[in-house]
């Protein structure tokens, strides 16, 4: 597949972002390119807005799985790019047109040019929330196609091009959505005796918050919280009746998220007596984390060393969060990070990764499917 027509589906795909389980359009486009590719060897199903397409080798003994997410993000684009998002408010600010784009080079290659054993292409909507690759996990195709091994990548911005990022074990951190509601009594604000003030027991439990970690975590562990909006009132002398926080939990440990959960709901139930209100708390979708098999993560990173020209960084662990990881939990595999070269990060509104990452990694997954499919 030529470096234009890369190009092209990625500019294409980059211009219709959609929110998870919205991404009619961006399915449609997906589905009419694979049509197009000759079908002796394919087999094509849906999921919802996901896809699922099967390469049928030559003499399978197994089957082996690459997984791309497809969904946009509620963000305003802001790059200035000629093939900027379409669609108001939202952008693929984390890489999610790479990705796909990237998978559909690789199913390209092995469309004309079949290997061994079964290829399995998984395009899953819905990554950025509320999550689909648990239920994509669940179905029923899913049960009838269950790969023996299954692979993905993410854009990394700050790697260079022509770089991967990659470690055995943990990669990503367990994630958890946070929502809490508080809701008290409004009033004039020159009568706050008067009321029960749901800004102050929002700023309050705000910076309760904050000590969960530097003093429930085990120091060599790691957790973060974050409160990355908080919504209440009205005008400037009413005291607010509501407040709405919404944030976000990350751990590396599974054990490390229930104690963080744990205080939370303690904290809050103390915020309840102190500020006479009520108060929900909801968690939203939680993302289990990305663990990168040894064996098989070992052999890749000697691959990518030994066979390649791509240069190999053995990253640490990071916070980021991926649904990936449900996949994982079932499937031996792995996931690494891919080099973009971009000065600005994952979900930012500037984000514009050097297009030639996806040449770099259409060639590296190919290379590693004939080396792994034939063997």
């Amino acid at each position: 597949m030529n470096k234009d027509a890369l190009i092209a589906i990625r500019r294409d795909l980059h211009k219709i972002p959609e929110l998870g389980f919205q991404e009619h359009k961006t399915q449609k486009y997906l589905l009419d390119y694979i049509h197009s590719l000759p079908n002796e060897r394919l087999e094509v199903k849906t999921w919802r807005t996901g896809i699922f397409v099967k390469v049928h080798g030559t003499n399978p003994r197994k089957m082996i799985a690459y997984r791309t997410d497809i969904d946009g993000l509620p963000i305003e684009e802001k790059t200035g790019l000629s093939f900027q998002s379409e669609h108001p408010g939202l952008m693929h600010a984390c890489g999610h047109d790479f990705h796909m784009t990237i998978a559909l080079g690789v199913l390209t290659h092995f469309a004309y040019h079949p290997i061994q054993d079964d290829l399995l292409f998984i395009f899953q909507p819905a990554e950025e929330g509320p999550g689909g690759a648990e239920p994509m996990l669940n179905s029923e195709i899913m049960q009838q196609w269950m790969p023996d091994m299954i692979t993905a990548l993410h854009i990394a911005p700050e790697l260079p091009v022509g770089t991967i990022g990659m470690k055995p074990g943990l990669l990503f951190a367990n994630t958890s959505e946070l929502f809490i509601d508080l809701t008290g009594k409004g009033g004039h604000a020159a009568f706050p005796h008067t009321t029960h003030d749901m800004v102050v027991a929002a700023c309050a439990l705000v910076t309760q918050l904050q000590s969960i970690v530097s003093r429930n975590i085990d120091p060599l562990d790691s957790a973060v919280i974050t409160i990355g909006k908080i919504a209440s009132g009205t005008i400037q002398n009413i005291i607010a009746d509501h407040a709405r926080l919404e944030g976000t939990i990350r751990t590396f440990s599974v054990e490390s998220m229930e104690k963080v959960k744990k205080r939370i709901e303690d904290m809050v139930k103390g915020i309840e007596i102190g500020y006479q209100c009520k108060a929900e708390i909801d968690w939203g979708s939680m993302y289990y984390q990305v663990w990168n098999d040894e064996a098989l993560s070992k052999e890749f990173m000697e691959f990518v060393q030994n066979e390649t020209e791509i240069r190999l960084h053995v990253c640490k662990e990071a916070m980021t969060g991926e649904d990936f990881g449900y996949m994982l939990a079932k499937i031996p595999g792995f996931m690494f990070w891919l080099g973009v070269d971009s000065p600005y990060g994952l979900h930012h509104a500037k984000l514009s990764p050097n297009e030639q990452a996806i040449f770099k990694a259409v060639d590296l997954i190919c290379q590693y499917f004939e080396w792994k499919g034939n063997k």
